[in-house]
């Protein structure tokens, strides 16, 4: 049974990118849901460690191969 504290979210992905973590997850032992679970719950850590919502230098476009 899920747990009645989690939220169930929408999420639409592109085929490439779901892919992406589905072969990301399959390396870490995770479900694709675990894994992205996972990956908001280390940006949110990392947000909440340096405290930054955005990125130091705004001029330059984020570096993503997805």
């Amino acid at each position: 049974m899920a747990d009645p504290q989690k939220k169930q979210v929408p999420l639409r992905l592109s085929s490439r990118l779901y892919d992406e973590i589905a072969a990301w997850a399959e390396d870490d032992f995770r479900s694709v849901n675990g894994q992205i679970e996972y990956l908001l719950s280390e940006c949110v850590r990392q947000r909440k460690k340096n405290g930054r919502y955005v990125p130091e230098h705004l001029d330059e476009p984020p570096k993503l191969d997805i």
